[in-house]
């Protein structure tokens, strides 16, 4: 008798290995295998916990303050509770108070968002900081870093003006998902004001390594899109990344207008 399920693992099994998407899941009955049943609900949970368990702030501050930048600011957005955050996005847009911000007039201003995946900031936002300043604070002036809690993108906007910085970098939790609930996406705004959209907007995501980017090329993605828009003079849908450009091919490289 002939087994549904090896022969389904024995053609799915190599291409397994290159996603993380759920595919080849096999059969029992009408339906699926316990395992992979188990495996669903194992990642849904997971990803619920993401949206739901708070940031730890002040493990956090400790490890942004390690990467020798300065002591971060911490501020929260109009939302009064997490429920509130998921169903109201336009009180996450707003800040409850900006006091503890330092105007600095610096060039680059980082903003450590919770979003939507505070896990993805705990699992790598130390260490995506750390490369982002490895390849800007040669070239540029770097404001003292904020902590952003219960936070949208669009607060990193409020945020950067009361820095008073030229660039905003956000590096904020993405919406998790059944296969990656700790990703973490970078948004590049230049000069930064309230009621920028995200049509003014640069975003890197999937950053998550080993399986997702990595903080390396991220950062040198976020240092080609920095000089491009200071170049440029603004951020947004008129701005290409060209960090990749140098590693085509002769003969091969593309013209990015």
């Amino acid at each position: 008798m002939i087994d549904d399920n090896a022969l389904v693992s024995d053609f799915w099994g190599p291409l397994r290995k290159t996603t993380q998407s759920r595919i080849g899941l096999g059969r029992s009955g009408d339906s699926l295998p316990t395992s992979r049943v188990l495996e669903f609900k194992a990642a849904h949970a997971a990803a619920r916990d993401a949206v739901h368990v708070p940031l730890d702030t002040q493990t956090l501050a400790q490890r942004v303050e390690a990467v020798g930048i300065g002591a971060p600011a911490l501020v929260t957005s109009a939302v009064s509770s997490r429920s509130e955050y998921l169903r109201r996005p336009d009180l996450g847009r707003r800040p409850a108070d900006l006091r503890s911000i330092e105007h600095s007039d610096k060039e680059i201003g980082f903003i450590l968002a919770d979003g939507l995946s505070p896990r993805a900031l705990m699992d790598h936002g130390e260490q995506l900081l750390s490369a982002l300043v490895a390849v800007l604070g040669e070239r540029y002036s770097l404001a003292l870093p904020v902590i952003a809690t219960n936070a949208r993108v669009a607060l990193g906007d409020h945020i950067a003006s009361a820095m008073g910085v030229q660039t905003a970098i956000v590096l904020i939790g993405e919406r998790p998902g059944l296969s990656v609930a700790d990703s973490v996406g970078i948004y590049l705004t230049h000069l930064p004001r309230v009621g920028r959209t995200d049509a003014d907007r640069n975003c890197i995501s999937n950053i998550h390594p080993p399986e997702g980017l990595g903080y390396e090329q991220a950062a040198r993605v976020v240092a080609s899109l920095v000089a491009g828009a200071r170049k440029l003079g603004r951020s947004g849908v008129d701005l290409k990344d060209t960090s990749r450009t140098d590693e085509l091919p002769a003969g091969e490289a593309l013209t990015l207008e």
